[in-house]
């Protein structure tokens, strides 16, 4: 035994990078994974390696404007460097919310970038099409991105789609820059792309996505100025599962949205119409025959939808589980009683008392009486949840 303990290491920083990789990622508690590199410079050189995510104070998920004026930590260029140098195997990095992040910053993805899977960038202000093509230049694997609310034109989004072929995710709400070029450039070149969020760009009509991939199966553009040949180029690739197309009555009227049961959004699974003021029957009843795996439909303040419309959807959507009937107009006791005959999976209807100005009560009532598998929800308009479907 004394042999042994002589020919053999017997003291723990003696043990070889492997052990202490293993040793690192096997730790539970986020206190000891912090202090582990307290230890010696070698452990924490095996901390920093080992880190695969990083977001700041001022970083943020969901935008909360207190939360950009609130903020104590200011990220700048200089800082970013250090954080790259430092943390050289990230596979995360969100600047959310880093406002004075400039192009420049972004400058050292390119030496510390290849690994990165996903870039958060919300509100960052200082971000333009530069930035954005130094990024997409040196992050090659990004499979998410969200740009929301930078300053990038069709031209940041062309460099984007032509170095990260593998994006899947792209968040661009609120870009007001971008036009049909740059979703027409992420359609053709990013054949992997799964979702695309570009809520409230005023400048896109939805052409640009004509041909797009099988694989796009989410798509939130309520707020923008979609067109009646931008639904049908929408739905052209065949895949989509969610859509959300709520807040664009200003812009398409009557029966513009017929095109969605045309065929191509057999898969469709939700569909957020809310505030779509204009929808008419010919649109509600051409969806409910061509979209027939609908499990969940927002059709809250669509006020011209009447008796024919509520009929077809009663008869065509089996799949139905969650329909939105807030402050529906015309839902009347026959739209309601038609709701009653079908949709045999229904199990949740949202609506609110503003719709009793046209239901009677006995109507109301036979339909809770007949229908006790439906769970009524009675409130103001909602909104679907993002993700309620997807993740």
């Amino acid at each position: 035994m004394e042999n042994c303990s002589k020919d053999y290491p017997t003291s723990i920083v003696q043990l070889p990078d492997d052990c202490l990789y293993f040793i690192f990622n096997w730790l539970d508690s986020a206190s000891d994974r912090q202090s582990f590199g307290l230890t010696c410079h070698r452990w924490l050189q095996i901390q920093n390696s080992s880190r695969r995510s990083l977001q700041f104070q001022c970083s943020f998920t969901k935008i909360d404007i207190a939360s950009l004026s609130q903020s104590t930590m200011k990220i700048n260029a200089f800082h970013l460097h250090r954080f790259l140098n430092r943390f050289q195997q990230l596979h995360f990095l969100s600047l959310s919310g880093c406002v004075e992040m400039p192009d420049s910053g972004l400058r050292q993805l390119q030496y510390y970038g290849s690994k990165l899977q996903t870039l958060h960038l919300h509100c960052c202000f200082g971000i333009t099409d530069c930035g954005v093509s130094l990024a997409a230049s040196g992050c090659p694997s990004l499979t998410t991105i969200s740009l929301y609310s930078c300053n990038v034109t069709d031209i940041g989004l062309k460099a984007l789609s032509q170095s990260c072929l593998a994006l899947r995710d792209v968040d661009l709400s609120y870009c007001s820059l971008i036009s049909d070029h740059g979703i027409r450039a992420l359609s053709k070149n990013c054949r992997q792309l799964r979702a695309i969020r570009m809520s409230n760009c005023r400048s896109v009509t939805g052409v640009g996505f004509m041909g797009c991939s099988q694989g796009l199966t989410y798509l939130e553009a309520n707020g923008c100025k979609l067109e009646p040949d931008g639904i049908m180029a929408i739905v052209s690739g065949g895949g989509l599962e969610y859509l959300n197309l709520s807040c664009i009555s200003w812009c398409i009227l009557g029966d513009g949205l017929r095109a969605i049961g045309a065929g191509f959004a057999t898969k469709l699974k939700v569909l957020d119409f809310r505030l779509c003021r204009t929808i008419g029957d010919k649109s509600i009843i051409a969806i409910a025959k061509g979209c027939p795996l609908l499990q969940e439909w927002n059709l809250a303040l669509c006020h011209e939808i009447t008796k024919a419309g509520w009929e077809a959807i009663g008869v065509h959507c089996h799949n139905l589980e969650k329909l939105h009937v807030n402050r529906c107009r015309n839902l009347c006791d026959e739209g309601l009683q038609a709701l009653r005959y079908g949709c045999k999976k229904l199990s949740v209807l949202y609506i609110s008392i503003h719709n009793y100005r046209r239901i009677s009560s006995t109507a109301m009532e036979i339909f809770k009486c007949l229908r006790g598998d439906v769970k009524i929800i009675e409130e103001e308009v909602m909104c679907i949840a993002p993700n309620s479907a997807f993740q």
